[in-house]
């Protein structure tokens, strides 16, 4: 199984939601699109999220 890394090549700020859609193989537009829709829920810190998965994440590959 491949590590999951910060993505270099899509990347819009540190390349997160990027490596996410990598690894998972999922299409990186509609991963961003339902990032931002969590994260203007009252229920889903996503800039939290987002913080904590910047800084245990591998570099960009």
């Amino acid at each position: 199984m491949k590590n999951i890394h910060r993505s270099r090549s899509n990347q819009v700020f540190a390349g997160v939601i990027g490596g996410l859609a990598e690894h998972f193989d999922w299409n990186v537009g509609v991963a961003r699109l339902l990032f931002v829709v969590l994260t203007i829920t009252p229920m889903f810190p996503g800039l939290i999220v987002y913080l904590i998965l910047w800084m245990i994440m591998g570099d960009p590959a």
